[in-house]
């Protein structure tokens, strides 16, 4: 008792004690209706307070698109290795379906975040989307990290350097209506020199454990 007491007091202090977990009192009902789930490039934001000399701001957005669409990429790898082992209730489709139809239809990567998840669901006929954001903060005021990234990344190393943090969000949205159906904040703290399949990686064991799709 003494020990719970001290851990929510300490969670009070700090702010929060670990992700945050949001799920809609309905979908416990609803998910039992979904068949297909559709994984859709991640909305990426590269912060920093100053662009280095040769870096335009064109090369940032260049790299938030690639680092998004490489975590869709992380994530449905990764869901297909679970989904091998028969843990999931739901088939994902494949993103390379997912972004030919996004295509044909004329929805750019900077077009989705302006898409109601509904009318995404529509146009690829699915039950549900999972989405997700990454924000990654750089501690160097001449954005010299961002630097190191766009030229690992062009090396194919796909490394980014020192970060002071990174806050990541993984959605699950229903087709019907478009709610927010799951929801689960994470953030990674401290000096991250690594890689994007690192990070994405370290999202999704931790999400995994509370995925609404997951088999009981």
């Amino acid at each position: 008792m003494k020990k719970n007491l001290m851990f929510a007091l300490i969670c009070l202090i700090l702010g929060s004690c670990g992700p945050e977990i949001y799920q809609s009192p309905s979908f416990s009902q609803i998910k039992d209706s979904h068949k297909v789930v559709a994984i859709l490039p991640f909305e990426v934001t590269i912060e920093s307070r100053k662009l280095p000399k040769g870096v335009t701001a064109e090369m940032v957005q260049d790299q938030q698109r690639d680092y998004g669409y490489g975590m869709q990429g992380d994530v449905y790898g990764y869901l297909l290795k679970q989904m091998s082992k028969d843990k999931y209730t739901v088939n994902f489709q494949d993103i390379s379906k997912t972004n030919a139809l996004l295509h044909d239809a004329g929805f750019s990567y900077e077009d989705l975040r302006l898409k109601s998840k509904d009318e995404v669901c529509q146009l690829l006929v699915v039950d549900a989307v999972v989405s997700g954001k990454a924000t990654l903060s750089k501690p160097m005021s001449d954005g010299a990290a961002i630097a190191i990234g766009v030229i690992s990344t062009a090396m194919g190393s796909g490394v980014w350097g020192n970060t002071n943090s990174v806050n990541t969000t993984i959605t699950v949205h229903e087709g019907v209506a478009g709610d927010l159906m799951w929801k689960y904040d994470y953030e990674a703290s401290g000096s991250i020199g690594s890689s994007r399949q690192s990070l994405t990686n370290a999202l999704m064991r931790n999400s995994s454990k509370k995925f609404p799709y997951k088999k009981s």
